[in-house]
């Protein structure tokens, strides 16, 4: 088993499963911490909020995400080593759709949706009943689960803010056991990992924008899971990061009304 990694200035495309959605992480709650500079109104809580509200620092959450990043590269590294990089069967249909087969094209379209939502099935499954256990169980809240809830107003930056165990049990291992199960090439992972780390730092920004298209297309969004991390709303809302049937069909769900005027009235 071989990983391919960079030869002849070339990037492999495991190296950018690894490091891409870490990049991606940063970026993005940079952006997010721009947006809530130019638009204050939007913000859930005030910074002085959050600040007041919070338990942690943020110097000390940085460092908490840091740890976990240099985990998680860890990991991916391990399990591009042992699947063998690229899928031999995503490699033959690229090769078919590149000499112009446009069955193979289709087919490879088909292939990355399917492999998108069985890896989005399984990471929600996984979190749910995960996330759900370590605040049902009381020693793994109490040393593990609650280092993520002391930002009881949470912040873009702030999204993998956890206990490094924590963070293997849920986020890593979800992430990876979606990867095994959609059978998905490292290539389409980068991708798939983006999209889900863009999500969670959105899910965790404090912002409500109204037209941001996270809050169009998911029900599982920045509002519904502030919810959560307030002391009253940490018997609900478990799913994460992209749907809530699990919360629907287990009795969790609960999310009121939130647009920008119940945000302006929060301040």
């Amino acid at each position: 088993m071989r990983m391919n990694f960079p030869a002849m200035g070339k990037i492999s495309d495991e190296v950018l499963g690894i490091f891409v959605p870490i990049f991606i992480y940063w970026i993005y709650a940079g952006i997010l911490a721009v947006l809530e500079t130019a638009f204050p109104k939007y913000k859930m809580q005030t910074t002085e909020q959050q600040d007041e509200k919070n338990l942690v620092s943020r110097s000390t959450v940085i460092k908490g995400v840091l740890v976990q990043q240099s985990l998680q590269a860890i990991i991916a590294a391990l399990l591009f080593l042992l699947t063998g990089g690229a899928n031999p069967h995503h490699v033959h249909a690229a090769a078919h759709a590149a000499a112009g087969g446009g069955t193979g094209a289709t087919a490879s379209a088909c292939r990355y949706i399917i492999q998108f939502a069985t890896a989005m099935l399984v990471m929600d499954t996984w979190q749910y009943f995960m996330h759900r256990y370590m605040h049902q169980n009381k020693f793994l809240y109490k040393y593990i689960h609650s280092h993520h809830h002391t930002l009881l107003a949470p912040y873009a930056f702030g999204a993998l803010y956890n206990h490094p165990l924590e963070g293997l049990m849920v986020d890593t291992m979800s992430g990876a056991i979606s990867f095994l199960v959609s059978g998905m090439s490292p290539r389409t992972s980068i991708f798939f990992f983006s999209f889900a780390t863009i999500k969670a730092v959105d899910d965790h920004s404090g912002l409500w924008i109204p037209w941001n298209p996270f809050h169009v297309f998911f029900r599982n969004n920045s509002g519904y899971h502030a919810i959560h991390h307030q002391l009253h709303g940490t018997k609900y809302n478990f799913s994460q990061p992209f749907f809530v049937f699990w919360d629907i069909i287990l009795a969790t769900y609960y999310m009121p009304q939130v647009d920008h005027k119940n945000v302006d009235k929060q301040k």
